[in-house]
């Protein structure tokens, strides 16, 4: 009995530290697509999308993926610079789509997010992809 005990405090413990992740992007990252009309993240589990941030934006010129994600997460919503429209999502979403403007050019995108799962953890990162 003691040892079942144990087990399942270990269980729920290695299940409490457990983060909100992304299972699938869409586009994939590093995919070369035609301009898409929406991007698509879907993560484990739902996060609070009132207090999340998504973004998506043009790769500029000579910076990194992780250097323009950065980037896109501190421009303001509605900002030139982002290519994703506004969405409207519920508070809980574990699926997320971003519809972008309809005149993507040819490059590299990245999407950035910063998240705020359910269990209260922010947790952020982003993809890339190209535009042919």
């Amino acid at each position: 009995m003691h040892r079942l005990t144990a087990l399942l405090a270990a269980l729920s413990l290695s299940l409490a530290g457990a983060h909100t992740a992304v299972t699938s992007v869409t586009p994939a990252l590093n995919a070369t697509v035609s301009a898409p009309a929406s991007v698509t993240l879907t993560f484990n589990e739902a996060v609070e999308t009132r207090f999340s941030t998504f973004r998506v934006m043009a790769v500029p010129t000579g910076r990194t993926a992780q250097a323009a994600a950065t980037l896109a997460l501190a421009e303001k919503p509605g900002s030139a610079r982002l290519v994703n429209r506004a969405a409207t999502l519920p508070a809980l979403a574990a699926r997320v789509t971003l519809p972008l403007r309809a005149d993507l050019k040819p490059g590299a995108y990245v999407i950035a997010w910063k998240i705020l799962s359910e269990d209260g953890h922010p947790v952020s990162g982003h993809s890339s992809f190209r535009v042919r």
